[in-house]
């Protein structure tokens, strides 16, 4: 049975479904051919069964009958045509059988339902019997209503057997049989064929999926669409299949995008930082000493250069991760803790501004590396842009955090773009930054089941850095 699995798994799916198909209208088709053999065959033994029961004999004609058995009178004329047997059978088991119009009759058996008969013991018996000569025959047996005196003086009781061949019902039954055979093979065969037709008419779609899996895997062309046309599963494949090249195009060009972004900006620093280590070489091999003020400023400058590559080198490597929740497990935490923290490294990093804070408690859950450096990077974009001696206002009410500088602001025709990738504004291009910082913000907190906005402040100059994240103001009881 293993090996026949094994077999039908390593056929086609076409013929598979061909077989299946042809299997299952063969299983049916053979059923309903039995039925009808079956039915059929109980039809015409009801109907011997009703023929013998109304098959009466005379009785002037059975006592001529039982006197020619006793060699009294001559051959007495049959009463009745048709292909029976007439027998006499006393209760001792004694047989006078009717010989045919030419020929003698083979005479049926005597069982004990013919002798309970025979003695009154039984109305009647139906059964079954074989004959002398080998002739299967149904036979009906009743008592006789005239004595056994009246009949030649013997003593005890006589009934009558009449019988008919079973070749009457097995002939026929034997006919429907071959044709049923005939019917049911070429049933099979036509619903071989229908299946056939049917996997190939079927499978055309995922032929076509097959070939266009195939293509775009050797070709790696994610432009290839499949016509999806109406609502069944082989539709919805194509959907979704065209969904996900079109994702994958998507990715790849994404991809391209930030290779292609993140090598132009590794490119300043780069250059920038040759060029300071080769005036610093030069001076070492022509033993021309660099001033000293000048050799620190370009010390200062390579080490500049070196932080800014290193930071650009870590958003990249944040930016990589998977759009998903990153490695570290959601947690609850306390955003007004963070918040707290990150306004003691904006502190340090702009002494003299000053920053005012007012923050409530809220409870959100997310990664909390990742939010913290959120928060941080928002608030050193506020400290970025800030005038000296400016204010930066920062807010936590209802789940919504706000940071305020008063900063130059963002047009508004630049507001769209503040969270792309590497995009920064032109007048933001002199100052350090990677670009990367409000790109980072705003994926951590769309992981976090949050939003992020920037929007110029309405009392003055300044923008207005808005997050908002799903939470509560007391944490829950597993915190």
């Amino acid at each position: 049975m293993t090996g026949a699995l094994r077999r039908l798994r390593a056929l086609p799916l076409r013929s598979r479904l061909a077989l299946l198909v042809a299997t299952a209208v063969a299983v049916a088709v053979a059923a309903v051919a039995v039925a009808c053999w079956f039915v059929t065959r109980v039809q015409l033994e009801n109907q011997l069964d009703s023929s013998l029961r109304s098959s009466k004999v005379d009785e002037n004609y059975l006592e001529r009958l039982y006197a020619y058995c006793r060699g009294t009178t001559p051959l007495p004329p049959r009463p009745f045509s048709g292909n029976y047997t007439v027998q006499l059978n006393d209760s001792q088991g004694t047989v006078c059988i009717a010989p045919k119009l030419s020929g003698k009759q083979s005479p049926l058996p005597v069982s004990e339902a013919d002798i309970a008969v025979a003695e009154r013991r039984l109305p009647n018996a139906l059964h079954s019997a074989t004959s002398e000569n080998g002739t299967k025959v149904r036979v009906f047996t009743y008592p006789l209503d005239q004595s056994a005196q009246q009949l030649g003086g013997t003593t005890g009781g006589i009934a009558v057997s009449i019988a008919r061949p079973m070749s009457e019902i097995d002939d026929p039954l034997s006919t429907l049989a071959w044709v049923l055979l005939a019917v049911a093979g070429i049933g099979a065969v036509g619903a071989g064929a229908a299946g056939l037709w049917v996997a190939r008419t079927g499978l055309r779609p995922v032929d076509e999926l097959t070939e266009a899996v195939e293509h775009v895997a050797r070709t790696e062309d994610l432009t290839v669409r499949i016509p999806a046309e109406g609502e069944d599963e082989i539709a919805r494949l194509s959907r979704s299949f065209n969904s996900m090249t079109a994702s994958l195009a998507s990715s790849r060009d994404r991809q391209a995008q930030l290779i292609a972004d993140a090598g132009h900006e590794l490119r300043t620093p780069l250059t920038s930082l040759r060029t300071n280590i080769e005036l610093l070489a030069r001076s070492d091999d022509t033993g021309r000493a660099i001033p000293p003020d000048d050799r620190r400023a370009l010390m200062t400058s390579v080490k500049a250069q070196m932080t800014e590559l290193a930071s650009l080198i870590g958003d990249l490597q944040e930016l990589a991760r998977p759009d998903a929740p990153g490695p570290g497990p959601l947690q609850v935490v306390a955003l007004h803790d963070i918040a707290d923290t990150a306004l003691e490294r904006a502190r340090l990093r702009g002494p003299e501004l000053t920053i005012r804070a007012d923050l409530t408690p809220w409870y959100v859950r997310a990664e909390p590396a990742a939010l913290e450096r959120a928060v941080v990077n928002v608030l050193d974009n506020a400290v970025k842009f800030s005038p000296a001696h400016g204010t930066i206002e920062i807010a936590l009410r209802d789940g919504e955090l706000t940071v305020r500088d008063q900063g130059p602001g963002i047009p508004a025709d630049e507001l769209p773009h503040v969270f792309e990738r590497f995009w920064r504004s032109p007048s933001a291009r002199q100052l350090p930054g990677s670009g990367l910082g409000l790109s980072i913000v705003a994926r951590t907190v769309q992981q976090s089941g949050g939003e992020i906005a920037l929007r110029p402040a309405e009392d003055g100059p300044g923008t207005v850095a808005s997050i908002r994240l799903p939470g509560a103001p007391t944490p829950p009881p597993e915190l």
